[in-house]
């Protein structure tokens, strides 16, 4: 790492990450900087895109360094990524739920525009209700080459000011069952996450209840833009939330077995605003 010019500005930006947690840490003194960059603050957060959560009782996932990458640093060109932290830190995603965020970083990074972050993670463990050991989990190289994460729309940090970034991790897809729930072999880490621009996202959120005004729990919300782009699941009081969702129209869906599926479509997610969807269900 380049040594840090005692002449340069800092810029505050802000990044969150979510999969079901945000944690805080204190600036890295590892962060190289350019002549005539000043600095902004980044923030980053993460939460959980969850699956089925009436099965688990914590998924933990332990994070050993996080870096970013500026535009047009190319791969090739070495290594263009400059170190956040190096802090260990251990979360689990199971909190981290209808838009519950924890704080993974907060700190001043050179002013620029940013397109990659890398997580490098160590461990995970799963441990479902009704069993009294943890699953192994396999990470296959995460702590080693990392896993990188694209950002888009671009994160912009400017001098002065804070953006955020949100990283969104799907539980359902990232925890892999090797074998069945009947012949378990134990899961692998092969972590699926969504990098959000907070500066160019909405949020949804909304209540599901059935045809009698009784709150369903658990319901499954399926968020669609040509493929499916974040899923939710009401609360034990019916509530659900999905946050870090770039400006577009969308399909939203909620269904839950017993019911008939309610969608929504045409669905606009405006930055910087809340969207309320409530949704009706009929029972079979």
């Amino acid at each position: 790492m380049q040594p840090k010019k005692q002449n340069e500005m800092k810029k505050p930006v802000s990044i969150l990450l979510t999969a079901a947690f945000l944690l805080s840490m204190g600036a890295c003194n590892e962060i190289s900087r350019n002549s005539g960059d000043g600095d902004g603050r980044v923030v980053i957060k993460i939460t959980d895109d969850p699956f089925d959560i009436s099965y688990i009782e914590s998924a933990t996932v332990t994070i050993t360094r996080v870096e970013i990458k500026k535009t047009g640093d190319g791969i090739s060109d070495g290594n263009p990524f400059v170190t956040l932290s190096d802090d260990t830190v251990t979360i689990d995603l199971i909190d981290l739920r209808n838009g519950v965020t924890e704080t993974l970083l907060d700190l001043d990074i050179p002013a620029g525009e940013y397109d990659m972050i890398r997580l490098y993670v160590d461990e995970a463990g799963l441990k479902l209700k009704d069993n009294d050991d943890p699953y192994s989990v396999k990470v296959p190289s995460g702590g080693q080459t990392g896993i990188k994460i694209h950002i888009y729309p671009y994160l912009e940090v400017s001098e002065g000011l804070t953006a955020e970034l949100l990283l969104d991790i799907d539980l359902s897809k990232s925890f892999v069952l090797r074998g069945n729930m009947h012949n378990n072999n134990g899961f692998i880490f092969k972590p699926v996450i969504r990098a959000a621009n907070m500066t160019t996202a909405g949020r949804i959120e909304g209540m599901v209840k059935d045809t009698a005004d009784v709150k369903v729990k658990e319901a499954t919300i399926w968020l669609e833009h040509d493929t499916v782009v974040a899923t939710a699941f009401a609360d034990t009081l019916g509530y659900y939330a999905i946050i870090g969702i770039p400006a577009g129209t969308y399909s939203i869906s909620a269904t839950k077995t017993g019911y008939d599926t309610v969608r929504f479509d045409d669905v606009n997610i405006i930055p910087g605003n809340k969207t309320v969807r409530n949704f009706e269900l009929t029972k079979k």
